[in-house]
C-alpha cells in the first residue's frame, strides 16, 4: 500500500512485551504511519533485510538478542545499515545512552514515551531516510551501488577531523563544547548567528547551535540554514536545557538533525557528532556520484564534450528559442579527413588522442554559448545560437586552420600525426526549418567539403 506522504515502506516497532507494540503502534497509527511489528531481534532483522523499513522504533531490554545487538547487526549489514534506528528503553543511564549510540542508533526515547516526541522524531528521520534512498536510486547503478556500499564500510573512523561550526556567545559554555570536541574534531567558535551564517569559509560537517544563546535566537539561526541552498544540507545539533521539549520539538521540526541536552557529556556529545559527520560525509559522496552520473548520460567519455543524446534535445531546444525570437542559428559539422588511416597506421590510441585534441581545439574557439558535442566517430558538431550562416562560416575555417595549423602529439609511442579536417555550415533559414533538416544540410555541405578536396570549409547553399 502507497501512503498519501509518499512513503511506501512501514515503521518497524520491536518489542517483546505485547502492551508496548500496540500502544506504539496506535500512537503512530494515529499519524497515519505504516506499522509494522516484531516480536524480537531476529525477527525485525530478517524484516528490514528482506522488506525495508523507514525507521525502526527498538526496545532495548529483550530476552536472547537485546536492542544493542540487533541495532549493531543493523548498522554492521551494508543493505541495512541506513536505516535510522530510535531505541525505546526505561534505562536512563548516561553509560546506557552511549552504549545505543556506539551501537549506531540515531536516538534515544526514554518510556514513558512523549507523544509529541515519538511523532516529530519519527517523522524526522524518516524524512533523512527518504532523501537518502532517492539519491541512492539515482545516483547508482549495481556496479555504483558496490562502489557506494563498499565505501561506506570504511566510514567506521570519519566521523573524526570534522570541521564543526559552534554558535554560543556564552564565553563558558563554548569552552566547555569546544575542549570536548577537540579531542576528535576542528571547531570554530562564533559568538554571532548572523556572522556564523555568512561565514566566506563555510565547508563545514556539522552546524552546532545553542538555543541559549544571549543576544539572539538560536532557532532562527536554524531556520535561516535550512533555508539558504549553500547550506540547507548542513546537519545541525543544537544543545538544549532541561526542560525546553516544546523549543527542541520546534527545531526537529523545522530540519534539526539531532540535539543534546545540558549538562553536555562529553562521550554522548563525541558519539552524536561521529553519527552526524559520518551521514554527512555519505550523503556527500552520493550527491557526487549522482553529479557523475548525470555528467556520464550527457557527456562523451573520450572527448568530455556532450553526447548526441544530448545534442538531440538541446538543438531543439536551442531551435525552438531561435525560431520563436526571430534570431539566427548555425550548426557546424567537423570530420576530421582521413581518420581510418590514421588509426590504420598509428593505432586506435593515436587515434584517440587525435579525437581529444580535435575536441580541445573546438573548445578552445567557440562561445560559451555554443554547444560542442561528438556526434561519433570522428563526427563533431558545434550549435551556434545567435549566429547567422556568414558567422559560421568563419568559426568553421577558424577551425579548420587550428586543427590543420600544427602536427597533433599522439603519444610518446607515435609522436606526431598530421591532422587536417572538413566542415560544413547550414543555418535556419525558412519557416519550416526542423532540427534535423539544418544537420541534413551541414552533412550535405561536409560531403561537398570532403569531395572538393577536402580540408576545406563549406556553407550549405540552401
Amino acid at each position: 500500500m502507497r501512503l498519501g506522504r509518499g512513503h511506501d515502506r512501514a515503521r518497524l516497532v520491536v518489542d517483546d512485551v505485547e502492551a508496548n507494540v500496540k500502544l506504539l503502534e496506535a500512537r503512530l497509527s494515529a499519524e497515519y504511519f505504516e506499522v509494522r511489528t516484531a516480536p524480537n531481534g531476529p525477527d525485525a532483522l530478517q524484516i528490514c533485510t528482506r522488506e525495508g523499513t523507514d525507521v525502526v522504533l527498538l526496545d532495548v531490554m529483550m530476552p536472547g538478542m537485546d536492542g544493542f545487538e540487533v541495532c549493531r547487526k543493523l548498522k554492521s549489514e551494508p543493505r541495512t545499515q541506513h536505516i535510522p534506528v530510535i531505541m525505546v528503553t526505561a534505562l536512563d543511564q548516561p553509560s546506557d545512552l552511549l552504549r545505543g549510540l556506539e551501537a549506531g542508533a540515531d536516538d534515544f526515547l526514554t518510556k514513558p514515551v512523549d507523544d509529541l516526541a515519538l511523532v516529530t522524531r519519527v517523522k524526522n528521520l524518516a524524512r533523512l531516510k527518504l532523501l537518502t534512498d532517492e539519491m541512492l536510486m539515482r545516483a547508482s547503478t549495481e556496479e555504483q551501488m558496490g562502489v557506494a556500499t563498499a565505501m561506506t564500510t570504511g566510514l567506521e573512523l570519519a566521523g573524526r577531523e570534522g570541521r564543526i561550526l559552534l554558535v554560543e556567545d556564552r564565553e563558558r559554555a563554548a569552552d566547555r563544547l569546544v575542549k570536548a570536541l577537540e579531542t576528535e574534531q576542528h571547531v570554530t567558535c562564533e559568538p554571532d548567528p548572523a556572522r556564523a551564517l555568512e561565514a566566506p569559509d563555510g565547508n563545514y560537517d556539522l552546524l552546532i547551535v545553542s538555543l541559549n544563546l544571549e543576544n539572539a535566537d538560536g532557532l532562527r539561526l536554524c531556520s535561516q540554514v535550512r533555508s539558504l541552498d549553500r547550506t540547507r544540507h548542513l546537519p545541525i545539533m543544537i544543545v538544549v536545557e532541561p526542560g525546553e521539549e516544546a523549543r527542541l520539538l520546534r527545531g526537529l521540526d523545522m530540519g534539526v538533525n539531532d540535539y543534546i541536552v545540558r549538562p553536555v557529556d562529553a562521550n554522548e556529545l563525541l558519539a552524536r557528532v561521529r553519527t552526524q559527520i559520518k551521514r554527512k560525509r555519505y550523503t556527500d559522496y552520493l550527491r557526487t556520484r549522482l553529479e557523475q552520473t548525470v555528467e556520464m548520460a550527457v557527456l562523451d567519455p573520450l572527448t568530455a564534450l556532450h553526447n548526441r543524446r544530448y545534442m538531440s534535445s538541446h538543438l531543439k531546444t536551442l531551435f525552438e528559442e531561435s525560431a520563436h525570437r526571430g534570431r539566427p542559428l548555425s550548426v557546424l559539422v567537423l570530420d576530421i579527413d582521413h581518420f581510418k588511416a590514421i588509426n590504420d597506421t598509428h593505432g586506435h590510441d593515436a587515434g584517440d588522442a587525435v579525437l581529444r585534441e580535435s575536441a580541445c581545439a573546438s573548445s578552445a574557439i567557440i562561445r560559451g554559448i555554443d554547444l560542442a558535442c561528438r556526434l561519433g566517430g570522428e563526427e563533431f558538431v558545434v550549435v551556434m545560437p545567435d549566429t547567422d550562416i556568414d558567422k559560421a562560416y568563419l568559426v568553421g575555417e577558424r577551425l579548420r586552420r587550428c586543427i590543420a595549423a600544427a602536427p597533433f602529439f599522439a603519444g610518446e609511442r607515435h609522436g606526431s600525426v598530421e591532422v587536417t579536417a572538413s566542415v560544413g555550415v547550414a543555418s535556419l533559414e525558412f519557416a519550416d526549418d526542423t532540427p534535423d533538416l539544418i544537420l541534413r544540410r551541414a552533412d550535405q555541405a561536409l560531403y561537398c567539403a570532403k569531395r572538393d578536396g577536402r580540408n576545406r570549409v563549406v556553407a550549405d547553399a540552401a
